[in-house]
């Protein structure tokens, strides 16, 4: 299970859905607090949903099409995630009340789906090279 490569994306992937949120704020209010996702309901959902698949995605190691098809919907979740930051970032963009600065945080989806894509390339990989061994037999 470790030894796949697919695995370390798909750890990477968790740790970025799951660990880092709590520390890396979305974006700075005009006050100067930080907004963390914790904040807002929607987004602990979604982040939440997106650690689960992941987890979900590195035990069913065994079963190669499921683990694809769990990557996928968690790219789709990460996508909807992106489309929330930036429809929220282009509605409050500027100095507003609500949001003054950007953070990194807004980003933390893009990192998540650039390695679930990696994950689900070594996963199909995998399947293929299992697919010409069974044929040669």
């Amino acid at each position: 299970m470790i030894q796949r490569i697919q695995t370390i994306y798909l750890f990477l992937a968790f740790v970025v859905t799951g660990i880092l949120p709590f520390f890396i704020p979305l974006w700075t209010m005009n006050n100067g607090s930080d907004f963390l996702f914790m904040q807002d309901q929607v987004y602990v959902i979604l982040f939440g949903l997106s650690t689960t698949l992941t987890l979900l995605s590195i035990v069913s190691y065994k079963k190669r099409q499921n683990q694809f098809v769990i990557g996928r919907l968690n790219i789709i979740l990460n996508l909807i995630l992106l489309g929330l930051f930036v429809y929220r970032s282009l509605n409050l963009s500027g100095e507003t009340l609500a949001v003054s600065e950007k953070g990194i945080g807004m980003f933390l989806p893009v990192v998540a789906i650039v390695l679930l894509v990696l994950a689900n390339k070594a996963i199909k990989k995998d399947e293929d090279l299992v697919k010409s061994v069974d044929r040669l037999r």
